[in-house]
């Protein structure tokens, strides 16, 4: 089973950048911790203070290893202490969702579509 802990951000909307680093920075480090890094999103339309981050482990109690290590990374910690110094982030919520399995990462069926040719005036 995989499960996904989505992690929604209210973010300070004139520190875009700032959270853009801060997501960066956890390209590096989740891996390396355990987690299975699926993206960081930013807001690119709509509202433009919410931002995502999305991991995923094989159990809870992968999750919770992979928490123990984040607390004794040096990169970790430093990432976390920023980002509060910063006040880039003013609000974080994590939810745990299992994946359904044969619904994750499907790619688009018409990228393999070739495509009809134009139309040439007097064809159907």
């Amino acid at each position: 089973m995989t499960i996904l802990c989505v992690i929604r951000y209210q973010i300070d909307p004139l520190q875009k950048d700032a959270f853009k680093r801060y997501a960066e920075n956890w390209g590096r480090i989740i891996p390396r911790c355990g987690g299975h890094l699926v993206g960081y999103f930013l807001p690119y339309e709509g509202t433009n203070d919410v931002a995502w981050g999305l991991i995923a482990f094989d159990s809870l109690a992968s999750y919770e290893r992979y928490k123990a290590r984040l607390k004794s990374d040096p990169e970790a910690l430093e990432n976390f202490a920023a980002a509060q110094s910063k006040r880039i982030i003013l609000r974080e919520e994590r939810n745990f969702v299992e994946l359904v399995e044969g619904t994750f990462n499907l790619p688009s069926h018409l990228a393999a579509t070739p495509q009809s040719p134009p139309n040439k005036k007097g064809q159907l």
